[in-house]
């Protein structure tokens, strides 16, 4: 004070003195102006900070008296307020006001650890106060009586006891205190809830859907009209920052929710890349409500952001690949071979959690191109590159596919018939389930030829279905050397199907829609004499099961008994051999004289009955 009024003395007011820079201000010199004139101070952790970085400021040392203000500020701060976690959080909150001095005066830093050290203490070994809860106050002064232990009847402290305490601090205090926690070795999962806490309290869009400005904080920095949006970037960018690399370290939807906000405030390239890959590392967590994400590019006219989830679609691959080629032994027989039925297999539990993660991505995927799909401004393109994007083994059933491919087909009804067969050769006629089918083969939407396809694969489950049954049969019945070599899938891959397809009818709506309505009445046929022969098949089990009791009851029976059963078997070849001929089939090859052949042989001219029977409702 004496040399600043030395240095004002040729001023025309030289009894006044300006000390706009004073930190802590009025209070602060007040408390400063008492200890100097001997007036009793009394310290706290809510003036201790800005009394410290006054003191600094007006040079209380102790080279001009023992015992002067800094040393005994110095001394509270060090004994007193960091050895409490209340006080701790009091003094960093109230160094908000005091930059750049309490960080030079590192009061900030030794908060920050102060703070770090006891939220990773054991919760067992905690006995102050923190916000929600209180412990109880003991009278007796014996604590190592067992029987008045205050730990007897007090609550478990959880390991979340901190969040609400911390999440008070502005945002670079609060990272200033995560990365100290972070170095103290604790939990990545612990860590990752913290930052979420915080983002719920700080940022409202994490839970209303990324809209609004935070304006009902406790906080003024935050709450102020004017910079909002600045204030919420920087928040988001922080956050994104100290995120523990860790997988799982937070949740999915937490990831995207940050997404949307960043993208909505503009967030720097670099953090929203960084974010990106995050979430595509646990992308089979996400939710639809999660990725639907609005376009904030003005360059965009969709109503979504697709190119976004294309994005993360390409990260969650990546991802996997580097796994695959980090581990080759999780990668799955169905992705060795491309087989169909081996990723049902692997569905049914035969493989291991890695291909089910494609899986659930790939059900997820198709649920954001059945919704996206409504909007009139997606392009063809962009649908059918996000639809393949994944790997042929990720999808055992292209039912979620076709919802899309048919919403998509509603929405844009004026798409031509290039573009609707370029549309629907993202989707697998052989992968679509019964009632998908039967859907399909009354969708005017759909183009000729895939009708026809799907019409055709039907067919061929049914042919299939009943040749397993019959290798059943032949199973139950002892035959092993015929079943052995029965029963083969009449279509094996998608690309047989597409070379059976005349492109005849592609030609002329009026002789396409018979041919269809044809084939849906032998479809519908071919479904009751399968029920039909169901019955016999049973009923001549059970026949030949009594004649073959009969036959072992004596030994003069006994040729009557074979005589019985060859019969019974021959007339339910006959049977089998009316219905192929009704089909349009040679049944020469079923005469009841010809059954010892073995049914691998009767049953092996029947594999040929779909084929040919297509053949000629089209010739």
């Amino acid at each position: 004070m004496n040399r600043l009024i030395y240095e004002s003395r040729e001023a025309a007011e030289v009894n006044k003195v300006v000390l706009d820079d004073l930190p802590g201000g009025p209070d602060a010199f007040e408390l400063a102006a008492k200890f100097c004139y001997g007036i009793a101070v009394d310290l706290t952790a809510s003036n201790i900070s800005g009394l410290r970085c006054a003191a600094e400021y007006m040079e209380m040392t102790e080279d001009l008296e023992e015992g002067n203000l800094i040393f005994k500020t110095e001394a509270f701060l060090s004994y007193v307020v960091l050895s409490s976690w209340r006080d701790s959080i009091v003094v960093l909150k109230n160094c908000e006001k005091l930059s750049p001095w309490a960080e030079n005066l590192q009061i900030v830093r030794r908060c920050s650890e102060s703070i770090a050290w006891k939220a990773c203490a054991n919760p067992k070994g905690i006995r102050w106060a923190y916000t929600g809860k209180v412990p109880p106050k003991v009278s007796s002064p014996k604590w190592t009586d067992s029987s008045s232990s205050p730990s007897r009847n007090q609550q478990p402290v959880p390991p979340d006891w901190w969040f609400e305490d911390v999440s008070i601090l502005r945002t670079d205090h609060f990272v200033r205190v995560i990365t100290a926690i972070k170095v103290k070795g604790m939990r990545f999962e612990l860590i990752g809830a913290a930052i979420m806490h915080y983002a719920t309290k700080w940022l409202p869009g994490m839970i209303k859907d990324g809209g609004g400005i935070h304006e009902g904080s406790n906080n003024s920095d935050f709450s102020g009209s004017g910079g909002s949006s600045k204030d919420q970037r920087m928040i988001v960018e922080s956050l994104i920052s100290i995120i523990p690399p860790q997988k799982d370290s937070v949740s999915c939807s937490f990831l995207l929710k940050l997404l949307r906000m960043a993208n909505m405030l503009r967030v720097a390239p670099a953090l929203v890349t960084e974010l990106e890959k995050r979430v595509g590392m646990q992308f089979e967590q996400a939710t639809l409500a999660d990725l639907l994400i609005p376009s904030y590019n003005n360059n965009n006219n969709t109503m979504y952001d697709v190119d976004l989830v294309q994005r993360l679609l390409e990260h969650f691959l990546v991802q996997e690949q580097t796994a695959e080629s980090s581990s080759p032994s999780r990668q799955s027989f169905s992705e060795k071979h491309g087989n169909m039925y081996d990723g049902m297999a692997a569905q049914r539990g035969g493989g291991n959690n890695h291909p089910s993660a494609k899986m659930r991505v790939a059900r997820l995927v198709d649920s954001y191109l059945t919704e996206v799909a409504r909007d009139r401004n997606l392009s063809l393109t962009k649908f059918q590159v996000l639809a393949e994007a994944l790997p042929e083994s990720a999808r055992t059933c292209d039912d979620g596919l076709y919802r899309a491919i048919d919403s998509y087909l509603k929405a844009h009804p004026t798409l031509s018939e290039h573009e609707r067969k370029r549309l629907c050769r993202v989707m697998d006629c052989q992968k679509l389930s019964i009632d998908a089918c039967m859907h399909a083969a009354q969708n005017e939407r759909l183009p000729l030829r895939i009708v026809v396809q799907v019409l055709f694969s039907e067919q061929v489950k049914i042919s299939n279905a009943i040749a397993h049954n019959n290798h059943s049969s032949l199973k139950e019945t002892g035959d092993s050397a015929a079943a052995a070599g029965f029963y083969q899938p009449m279509v094996p891959n998608r690309k047989t199907l597409l070379e059976g397809t005349p492109q005849s009818f592609q030609e002329g709506w009026s002789a396409a829609k018979k041919d269809i309505n044809t084939l849906k009445f032998e479809l519908e046929t071919v479904k009751a004499k399968y029920m039909e022969l169901q019955g016999e098949l049973e009923s001549l089990q059970r026949q030949f099961e009594k004649a073959t009791a009969a036959a072992g009851g004596g030994g003069g029976g006994g040729g009557g008994g074979k005589k019985h059963g060859s019969s019974a078997w021959a007339v339910g070849w006959r049977k089998l051999s009316m219905f192929g001929k009704g089909g349009g089939l040679d049944g020469s090859d079923h005469g009841g004289d010809h059954h010892h052949r073995g049914a691998g042989e009767g049953q092996g001219s029947s594999r040929k009955t779909p084929a040919r029977r297509w053949r000629n409702s089209i010739s």
